[in-house]
């Protein structure tokens, strides 16, 4: 089916939901005004390029008429610059969408190679997306905040919430390496470290269905850096979901009711996001000569101080402001990495 054929079904479709909505009662409306509110922008987009089409071609036609070719020159080649922009704005709109696009997320970072210096660039690190959240008024609630000795973490974990959380932050998942010269170090050597981060659509009760008898629950007494609180009683919680293997502890708060509920909830999104790895095998291949797959044992990044420098390995983008990225500022690296995996798709889709 040609493109053409595609947005005119499109067109013909909202039209019939229209005239369908004005009889529709009960959850017959509400369905229809769903795909209706969907669709729309969509529509909008065609008819919006299909106007630049018009007018692309009536402008060419004046500019054969010497009287009128100089009124006709602009408005030709701006709606000939406007419609390749329009026809991929369209042909974007017309891919399969992520369904967990434009859910909230949970945000899951450790520290793994490199010991201490590890454990303080994941603190470092978490607050950045910490910022990076604010500046987009997005919800940013920490779940777990397991500190170190010297103010780093050993693991740290938070539920961001927001609409298209997931769609911006998905990219991030993956191994981060730090190069710089560690605090401790007296000798000045640039060690290397590295830090996992695990970003994940959250997952409702509907989504995944957990069997009470398939999770096996330890509490106990929970550590801090301070011998704080957390250390009085049993209030931690380690979960087990015993047919995945998957392990989430949770001690940040002192109730163990609570903690068990925010457990639950990083359990439902990780078995959430493994069930959707499965079903998009072939998708995530594909991804992978992208801007990759999620997957928490590829290397993505590299954040070089000595030299100043963020490298995003996947597209070979190079930005020379770390202290920047560090405040936060990562919309230049997710709006490069978004586009990178949108062109392949394109590409792909016109295979």
């Amino acid at each position: 089916m040609s493109i053409s054929e595609k947005l005119d079904r499109v067109l013909t479709r909202a039209e019939e939901v229209r005239h369908l909505l004005s009889t529709a009662e009960g959850n017959q409306f509400g369905a229809l005004s769903k795909e209706l509110s969907e669709l729309e922008p969509l529509v909008e987009k065609v008819e919006a390029l299909r106007a630049a089409e018009r007018a692309r071609d009536e402008a060419e036609a004046m500019l054969a008429d010497p009287e009128l070719r100089e009124l006709a020159e602009d408005e030709y080649l701006a709606q000939k610059e406007a419609v390749p922009r329009l026809e991929r704005e369209v042909r974007l709109m017309l891919l399969p969408k992520d369904s967990a696009d434009e859910r909230s997320a949970i945000l899951e970072i450790r520290p793994a190679a490199g010991g201490d210096e590890a454990s303080l660039f994941a603190a470092e690190l978490f607050r950045a997306y910490q910022r990076y959240a604010e500046a987009r008024r997005w919800r940013f609630e920490v779940m777990d905040y397991d500190e170190s000795e010297l103010g780093g973490v050993k693991g740290a974990v938070a539920e961001i919430q927001g609409r298209g959380v997931f769609a911006r932050l998905k990219y991030e998942s993956g191994v981060h390496r730090v190069q710089r010269v560690p605090a401790t170090e007296t000798q000045g050597r640039i060690h290397t470290s590295t830090v996992t981060v695990a970003v994940l659509p959250e997952a409702e009760e509907v989504d995944v269905q957990i069997n009470e008898a398939d999770l096996r629950i330890d509490t106990y007494r929970a550590s801090g850096a301070g011998g704080q609180h957390v250390n009085k009683t049993d209030s931690a919680v380690r979960i087990t979901h015993l047919p995945t293997g998957t392990v989430v502890a949770m001690q940040e708060e002192r109730s163990q009711h609570k903690n068990r509920a925010k457990a639950m909830k990083v359990l439902r999104a990780r078995i959430y996001e493994a069930e959707r790895a499965k079903l998009a095998g072939a998708r995530a291949a594909d991804r992978k000569g992208q801007v990759g797959t999620g997957d928490r044992s590829e290397r993505i990044r590299t954040y070089n101080f000595p030299q100043g420098r963020v490298t995003d390995h996947r597209i070979g983008l190079t930005l020379h402001k770390i202290d920047r990225v560090m405040l936060g500022e990562l919309d230049e690296i997710i709006d490069a990495l978004t586009a990178e995996d949108e062109a392949a798709r394109l590409a792909a889709e016109g295979e």
